[in-house]
């Protein structure tokens, strides 16, 4: 269970880092299905684009060895600790997340963000259209990032509370346009850990995969947790940001 400290600290930033949350035998087993898949089915050049925004191993992504991940460690137990009891679903998919290394004869660059459900036309949403589908991302390390620039999840701290702010002034409707160009509060955090190691994010959280720079995958797994309400809330999260995070509220007192 997280610690009122670590609760006080995800409303204050955004997110939480959770060490050695997941077992190294489901973690190893995960990895072992992901690189499996690769060799016997493989990828196609032309769908790289569709497979870096959506999901790598779609054939996986329901599997057991992935979304036990998620349903049958302490993770559901911490979700419920946040969401309150009874309000956390269990997943029922992950999206495999792979970064593998960028061109070696070409500087990485930097890191970039975005806020999820904002349509590109090549992440299952249409241009133009825009959904608050979860309540958090929990990600989880499947393989050691022990360095930035080896294509960390990458987090923009306090923007949650940033663009709670924003849209209540400018409207939620902004987002059909795509990620407004703002200056967020902070900088990006390029998040370092070891394979089992988790991070928790907030939905409005700016988030993404940093540049790979390392000789090595990334190789993470992505759940998208949901309160129990999220489809009935719908819209109104954006402006109403802990209105699913009933141990979160009590941790601050609100």
């Amino acid at each position: 269970m997280l610690t009122q400290k670590q609760k006080q600290m995800f409303y204050r930033e955004g997110y939480v880092k959770l060490s050695g949350a997941v077992p190294q035998l489901m973690v190893e087993r995960a990895r072992k299905a992901i690189n499996h898949s690769i060799g016997e089915v493989g990828m196609h050049q032309e769908d790289l684009t569709k497979l870096r925004a959506q999901s790598y191993c779609n054939e996986l992504r329901s599997a057991p060895v992935m979304v036990d991940l998620f349903n049958k460690t302490p993770l559901f137990q911490i979700a419920e600790s946040l969401l309150g009891e009874g309000n956390a679903l269990p997943c029922g998919g992950a999206q495999i997340a792979l970064r593998f290394p960028g061109n070696p004869d070409a500087d990485p660059g930097e890191p970039g963000g975005h806020l999820d459900g904002l349509g590109t036309g090549t992440n299952g949403i249409p241009k133009g259209e825009y959904r608050r589908g979860f309540t958090a991302l929990v990600v989880i390390y499947l393989a050691d990032v022990p360095e930035p620039y080896s294509g960390n999840f990458t987090v923009w701290p306090k923007s949650h509370l940033f663009f709670e702010e924003y849209f209540k002034r400018e409207g939620h409707g902004v987002l059909a346009k795509g990620m407004p160009k703002v200056e967020l509060p902070e900088g990006p955090v390029q998040m370092t850990g070891k394979a089992g190691d988790v991070v928790l994010a907030h939905n409005l959280l700016v988030h993404g995969a940093g540049p790979n720079g390392s000789a090595n995958v990334r190789y993470a797994a992505i759940f998208r947790l949901r309160h129990v309400d999220c489809e009935q809330i719908g819209l109104d999260g954006y402006t109403d940001i802990w209105r699913e995070w009933a141990g979160v509220r009590e941790a601050v007192g609100e």
